[in-house]
């Protein structure tokens, strides 16, 4: 996972690291002609990736986070995916910063390197209990916005249970490298056979009656949840952001390795 990270996110150039003798397979154009000269035997300027990349994580924590019909909720897959990405960016001696939101910012921390700096933004990730209930992205990237100056990579991790956030979005994605990882949830789309029953909004509350045994009504919830998923999908697709749909169900490591080695290709 480190290795894909690494190849993906680029640092910002190569800096001059020392000169050695020529070895067969080496570039001729890093070729040292004064020292070759000098030494009567060919050298090569050797470089290093000059990095210092800002790795951010905005992880949403809202009440639609708690759902979780298998092994994991929402909340928690999104904390391994965040612990997973922060320690491939340490590995490769970037820095990471964390923000957590519902409706409004619950918590900040400034980007930094270090394990100990890692093993904080996973207690937070861990232990932190919000103060709120619902989801406002819009918030979320505005906050990001003010608070980043420079290009960062930015992970946006969340189920999407929002809407009127095109405009940040967009923004967002001009000004860093935004990457939108959609939490979904098998029970969302497959209903079981429950007859009727009432379900309440996570967020809003409202009362909702469906009959879970109806193969009509079925199709019908299917559908509706596919056409919302398309919509989120097509909506951070336009504004130039990275967009994959991670299901909680399944292997999210073998889905960011695609998406990584996909991102690498179109480079």
């Amino acid at each position: 996972m480190s290795g894909e990270y690494h190849a993906v996110f680029k640092g910002r150039g190569m800096n001059f690291s020392e000169v050695r003798e020529y070895q067969i397979g080496d570039d001729v154009r890093t070729i040292d002609w004064n020292v070759s000269a000098r030494t009567g035997k060919p050298h090569v300027k050797l470089f290093e990736e000059e990095r210092e990349l800002v790795v951010m994580l905005m992880c949403d924590v809202s009440s639609s986070s708690l759902f979780g019909s298998g092994r994991s909720l929402k909340m928690e897959i999104a904390a391994e995916l965040a612990a997973v990405l922060s320690f491939s960016a340490i590995k490769n001696n970037d820095k990471v910063g964390l923000l957590l939101f519902t409706d409004h910012v619950e918590k900040f921390v400034a980007p930094r390197k270090g394990r100990s700096h890692i093993l904080r933004i996973l207690r937070e990730l861990i232990t932190f209990e919000p103060k709120r209930c619902g989801t406002s992205l819009s918030q979320a990237l505005e906050y990001m916005l003010n608070i980043t100056k420079k290009r960062a990579i930015v992970f946006l991790i969340s189920d999407f249970i929002d809407d009127g956030y095109a405009k940040p979005l967009r923004i967002c994605a001009r000004k860093h490298d935004l990457l939108a990882l959609h939490l979904i949830d098998p029970r969302e789309y497959v209903w079981p056979d429950l007859g009727l029953v009432k379900l309440h909004d996570a967020e809003s509350g409202k009362p909702l009656w469906v009959d879970s045994s109806s193969k009509q009504g079925k199709r019908e919830l299917f559908g509706q949840f596919m056409r919302w998923q398309d919509s989120v999908k097509q909506n951070i697709q336009r504004s130039g952001a990275d967009y994959m749909q991670l299901d909680v169900s399944e292997d999210y490591v073998r889905s960011l390795v695609t998406m990584f080695k996909r991102r690498e290709l179109r480079r």
